[in-house]
């Protein structure tokens, strides 16, 4: 008897410590959300981007907003408007839109050697601690099995579960897992005309009612929208969910206060801690603290309190697979990591299988590299916090939409910061041939740092490094010897602080 009552009062204390945390729909409510450790240590995690889009392999994900835009006449006779380049692109490799409309490309996504274990091998060897496929991008094209529309990979296309694969997959190797929704943007998506197959009546459930490009979602489709995104939520229990720029908008405001707390509550329920990115663009939708923001394409010129995330592709402005996929060096996605993480972000750098569910060697070998560098420098990466500046340089980012596709790069007087404790981390992040490095911030008389300098070393470079601290700088001599590749850290380790000096008697 005692054990039966035992058990219900455990069962009862847990219920109450449930239905005291639990979150309901309004944002005073959702305030309450802290971000998991998990997230804030983790620093780095994978983004793909994949769908019928591949299949075309032109103009990225973006192809089925563009290819219907044919050239229009005026009442002269005189070209008003010109074709789009992914118009022109498809009349020449598949026929005319009217004739060969964004549904035929779902067959041929066969996506025959996709295999989740080799991409989940790759992104742990990238250094990756989470990753993120598509769920669905504004096309509707669901790379999951839901129960909601038939669009979907498993009844469609590569015949597979994408989404369930990798999570499974990621789950066997301790990694987090996300999955993204950018389908309210698809709303403003298509191009209805009624010799375009978007005005078939038996393809609605695809191409959704016809309606002006920018009217504002329909109560049905917000609905519609809020099922489906509900349904993936509850099957695969992310840890993650990362939403696009179509929930920022107006119409949503209901639906996202609900779907946030019904997903934190879910998180509550199974002890998972979750994180749920948002956008900034144009809307703020979520309060500071409510959620993680996101940036697109793009960095902070500071230090935020709150950790926030930067998604960008190794393709640029290309996320989906291209024929014409460029990339940079891998010392640029490096670089602009160890800028992230300095300020307090977190980056999730995207890949692009193609079609055939192959992530090409060229965006491989950078992600090896990544992980390389990682192996070598993670030390003053994963669970870092920001020390008391960014870094010291003439870079810095500029805060605007896809402010890094106007990036030229750092110099080799940038150098940025991070912190452990009473170690600080110096990474200089485009090393050339002098023979030492000046660190202002470390200068005796600049009151940066309070407590002694008793140890410089370098990631990676196993002998003694020899240093001095003088008044205005921390001068550090580069070892003739010294072969590392990329970004250099300079680990700085400080005398113990003194101790029970900022604590007070309660």
């Amino acid at each position: 008897m005692k054990r039966l009552l035992s058990t219900l009062l455990l069962v009862l204390l847990i219920s109450g410590a449930f239905a005291q945390k639990k979150y309901k729909a309004d944002w005073e409510s959702l305030k309450q959300y802290e971000i998991p450790q998990w997230y804030k240590d983790a620093k780095f995690g994978i983004f793909i981007h994949w769908g019928p889009t591949t299949v075309p392999a032109m103009d990225s994900e973006w192809y089925g907003y563009h290819m219907w835009k044919e050239e229009t006449v005026d009442a002269l006779g005189n070209p008003s408007q010109k074709a789009s380049r992914a118009y022109k692109y498809h009349v020449e490799n598949f026929g005319k839109p009217e004739d060969y409309g964004y549904t035929k490309f779902i067959p041929e996504f066969k996506a025959e050697n996709f295999n989740a274990k080799e991409w989940i091998d790759l992104f742990k060897e990238a250094g990756a601690k989470y990753v993120v496929p598509v769920g669905e991008h504004c096309d509707g094209f669901a790379m999951y099995n839901s129960n909601v529309t038939r669009w979907n990979s498993v009844k469609m296309g590569p015949k597979k579960d994408i989404v369930g694969s990798l999570f499974e997959e990621a789950r066997k190797q301790d990694m987090k897992v996300g999955v993204s929704s950018h389908y309210a943007y698809g709303w403003h998506w298509w191009t209805y005309k009624d010799k375009f197959e978007t005005t078939n009546p038996e393809l609605r459930d695809f191409y959704w009612d016809a309606h002006e490009r920018w009217a504002p979602a329909s109560d049905a489709f917000v609905k519609h929208w809020y099922d489906r995104t509900v349904d993936m939520m509850t099957q695969y229990k992310p840890d993650l969910l990362w939403f696009d720029l179509g929930l920022c908008e107006p119409e949503y405001e209901e639906a996202r206060k609900k779907l946030l707390a019904n997903y934190y509550n879910q998180g509550l329920k199974n002890d998972q801690e979750v994180v749920l990115n948002y956008k900034n663009i144009k809307w703020k939708p979520i309060p500071d603290g409510a959620a993680v923001l996101d940036i697109e394409s793009g960095k902070l010129d500071r230090i935020r309190e709150e950790t926030w995330q930067t998604d960008m592709s190794l393709g640029g402005w290309r996320w989906g697979y291209t024929n014409d996929y460029k990339m940079r060096p891998a010392s640029g996605y490096i670089n602009d990591l160890v800028d992230i993480v300095s300020k307090n972000g977190v980056l999730l750098l995207n890949v692009a299988p193609n079609k055939h569910g192959v992530i090409p060697a060229d965006q491989q070998a950078i992600l090896k590299e990544i992980g390389a560098w990682l192996k070598i420098n993670g030390e003053g990466i994963y669970e870092s916090t920001p020390f008391t500046i960014f870094g010291e340089g003439p870079t810095n980012a500029k805060m605007v939409l896809h402010g890094n596709m106007k990036d030229k790069g750092f110099s080799p007087e940038d150098i940025r910061f991070t912190s452990k404790g009473q170690t600080t981390y110096a990474y200089w992040l485009k090393p050339d041939d002098r023979k030492s490095i000046s660190i202002n911030a470390f200068g005796a008389n600049n009151r940066i740092i309070n407590d002694a300098i008793k140890k410089v070393s370098i990631l990676g470079y196993d002998k003694d490094v020899k240093w001095i601290q003088q008044t205005d700088e921390l001068v550090i001599e580069i070892p003739a010897d010294i072969k590392l590749k990329n970004a250099i850290a300079f680990k700085i380790e400080l005398e113990d602080a003194p101790s029970d000096i900022l604590k007070t008697k309660h």
